[in-house]
């Protein structure tokens, strides 16, 4: 994720504060969707640092859309898109017939995105502006999401993946890969995730450890409970 959805949340009780209003916190804490933990600080720089050689490679990605089930005529979201890197091997493998939308909450990304798409000659790539609440997807039309090193820096984890609940379709699966981490560096312990994940409505279906083979990287799968 390349914009912010917990700085937009800063920014937001910022002015709470200044109104004399609750803290969004607060709120969420009344609500039970509180998370008392840290968001990263997130990467705010040039987009294309992600598009490095080989990073197909140390990903396998191919091996990671296997596990999702991603394949001619799916539906796939790619939340927290980033400069599209994702999006742009999803849209390849699901042709002819499926779709990928590609969420993000900063819209120098979503026009990045949307040019990327054109280049490139991918007309099933939809590019959605989401807020640090909502990412906005059709309701009942994703067949697989993956969150690619973005969940550690949503600041409302819980309400977000409520949200995206209601775009699923029966038996979709929903993958997050991740790094360890604290919170503040840039990755989160998965058990934090899957916490979560269970408070947000899904099952962990399967973890595996064979993203980056380095050891510091998780991909884990969940359901809708």
């Amino acid at each position: 994720m390349i914009f912010t959805r917990n700085r937009t949340a800063l920014v937001l009780a910022l002015a709470a504060c200044l109104a004399g209003l609750p803290h969004p916190g607060h709120i969420l804490a009344q609500t039970g969707d509180k998370t008392d933990r840290p968001t990263s600080t997130p990467y705010a720089g040039d987009l294309s640092i992600f598009e490095y050689p080989d990073r197909d490679k140390r990903l396998h990605v191919e091996r990671v859309m296997d596990l999702l089930e991603i394949g001619p005529g799916r539906n796939v979201a790619d939340i927290g898109a980033g400069s599209g890197w994702f999006t742009v091997r999803a849209a390849a493998r699901v042709q002819p017939g499926g779709l990928v939308f590609a969420e993000d909450i900063n819209p120098e990304a979503i026009e990045y995105i949307q040019k990327r798409a054109v280049k490139e000659n991918l007309p099933n790539v939809h590019a959605i502006l989401g807020t640090i609440d909502d990412t906005k997807l059709p309701a009942q039309s994703i067949d697989a999401v993956l969150l690619l090193k973005s969940y550690h820096e949503f600041a409302h984890p819980i309400p977000l993946m409520r949200r995206v609940r209601l775009s699923l379709r029966p038996g979709a699966k929903i993958g997050i890969i991740d790094r360890f981490g604290n919170g503040e560096d840039h990755g989160i312990m998965p058990n934090i995730v899957e916490r979560e994940m269970i408070r947000a409505g899904y099952k962990r279906v399967a973890k595996y450890d064979f993203t980056k083979d380095d050891g510091q990287d998780y991909f884990l799968i969940f359901t809708a409970q």
